[in-house]
């Protein structure tokens, strides 16, 4: 049996200032901070007290603020990987959000939509971020682990997913899941058929009302 608890970093300071994220390495703000806390509360309420999960994070500090807070909890080191950071917007990564819109290339309706090239310099197409994602998750199930977090960014969630239900990289040239700064969202494998389960997806019932 395993449960995965994949965590969306809260609010952060590129969010406030209407800058692109990507790999701009912003912190998070008070309130992302606050939230950062109780997602390690609710994370320490849900797993088993004598457990020691492995914690794994994106290495941008708005996810290992997050990761540090919940390792506090379980007094375990959290693993940083460069692999589950968000998509690389290249040279857009800490300009206005306008900066971008004027000269983002969307992709098209039909085509090889995955590799499309968005017209921003640098940056990564959707298949070459998929396929560290989908790396990155493929090393973390191959971890012996009953019990394991993942703090990440919104844009890796999809690829996250997809891979854990081992879906093929092409086939997500349309499908996205959606989540929200500072959810959870809860995946497990039952012992016996070893089907695997999005049991919640971007669930918010612990942040701060």
């Amino acid at each position: 049996m395993r449960t995965v608890y994949v965590v969306q970093h809260p609010e952060s300071r590129h969010h406030l200032d209407g800058v692109v994220g990507g790999w701009f390495d912003s912190p998070l703000t008070e309130a992302g901070i606050q939230a950062a806390q109780s997602i390690a509360r609710a994370l320490r309420e849900q797993i088993p007290e004598n457990v020691a999960p492995d914690v794994f994070s994106s290495d941008l500090r708005r996810c290992t603020q997050v990761a540090d807070a919940i390792s506090e909890s379980f007094a375990v080191p959290p693993i940083l990987d460069q692999r589950l950071r968000e998509k690389s917007y290249g040279e857009a990564e800490g300009k206005p959000q306008s900066w971008l819109r004027e000269r983002f290339i969307p992709p098209p309706a039909t085509g090889d939509r995955l590799r499309h090239n968005e017209g921003i310099t640098g940056a990564e197409t959707m298949h070459t971020f998929g396929e560290r994602v989908y790396a990155a998750m493929h090393s973390i199930l191959h971890r012996d682990s009953a019990h394991q977090i993942i703090v990440t960014h919104g844009g890796a969630i999809t690829f996250l997913l997809a891979a854990w239900a081992n879906l093929p990289l092409d086939s997500l040239a349309y499908a996205r899941f959606q989540a929200t700064p500072g959810s959870i969202t809860e995946l497990h494998e039952d012992p016996f058929f070893h089907n695997r389960q999005i049991r919640t997806l971007g669930s918010t019932t612990h942040l701060p009302r």
